[in-house]
């Protein structure tokens, strides 16, 4: 190997290691409203389902409105318990915060 590609290497390797490093495993987007979300609607639970916890349904801002998104079923991560996603307010804006579980 030549001197300068052995220098280029050597360079760009750990820059290329440090983005693989960096990368979240998932990125969580911040949703910032000035209105506040309807109440929430009243859903019928389904029969529970061993190895599923219930996610609840939540409005969630589409397009410049809120759009209804109905409950589900989320399959249980073990030693952990489901905190549904939720509308808070901070001031005159509202926050969403993704629904995650909790160890």
């Amino acid at each position: 190997m030549r001197p300068l590609a052995k220098m280029r290497f050597a360079l760009l390797a750990p820059l290329v290691l440090a983005a693989f490093v960096s990368t979240p495993s998932f990125a969580e987007t911040e949703v910032i409203i000035r209105q506040a979300p309807p109440a929430e609607r009243v859903e019928v639970i389904p029969a529970q389902r061993p190895g599923y916890a219930w996610d609840r349904g939540h409005w969630q801002w589409e397009r410049g409105a809120y759009a209804w998104v109905p409950g589900h079923w989320q399959p249980v991560m073990h030693n952990a318990r489901w905190e549904p996603g939720h509308w808070e307010s901070r001031g005159p804006n509202w926050y969403w915060r993704e629904g995650h579980w909790i160890r």
